[in-house]
């Protein structure tokens, strides 16, 4: 199965657009979103029949977001353990780092998702694979938005820059 990684797009509407075409034409099965999509225009921009799974960011703040989601996909709240294909997903934004190192280093995970800090990030530790897909561009931390695949059959992350 192929996933779809993003967070962070913070209604830029073309981003979340550009994340929708760069998942299309490499074909994912799901995309999960690792919160901060902000506002339900911006949520709709996944609506595009592919399997959509979203976690609260800490820019979420539009009560009507989850709602939104629900409509076409699963906004699951502050986190998300979820699992494809046998392999466990740790799904959380990621506004505190010592929650994060906790899902890494707990050993129930396969892979901890999850954005926040705008830069890209693969690590692996403890048989725990971390990625950040990356997030808005900001001055200093990355030019470009970009997002990932994971493959969960060979374990191959992918990170794509999106052009808006």
């Amino acid at each position: 199965m192929l996933l779809g990684l993003c967070t962070d797009t913070h209604d830029n509407i073309g981003l979340a657009r550009g994340a929708v075409d760069t998942f299309e034409s490499v074909g994912v099965d799901a995309i999960v979103h690792c919160g901060d999509v902000v506002a339900p225009f911006t949520a709709a921009a996944f609506d595009v029949g592919i399997d959509f799974h979203a976690v609260y960011g800490n820019n979420d703040g539009e009560p009507a977001l989850a709602d939104a989601v629900g409509e076409f996909g699963i906004h699951h709240g502050e986190s998300a353990h979820l699992t494809f294909d046998g392999v466990d997903v740790a799904v959380y934004h990621g506004t505190s780092e010592q929650l994060v190192d906790a899902l890494i280093d707990c050993g129930e995970y396969d892979y901890v998702v999850r954005g926040h800090t705008h830069e890209r990030t693969y690590e692996e530790r403890n048989g725990t694979v971390h990625v950040n897909p990356g997030g808005l561009p900001f001055p200093g931390v990355d030019d470009t938005y970009h997002v990932a695949t994971l493959d969960t059959e060979s374990g191959e992350v992918r990170f794509h820059a999106v052009d808006p």
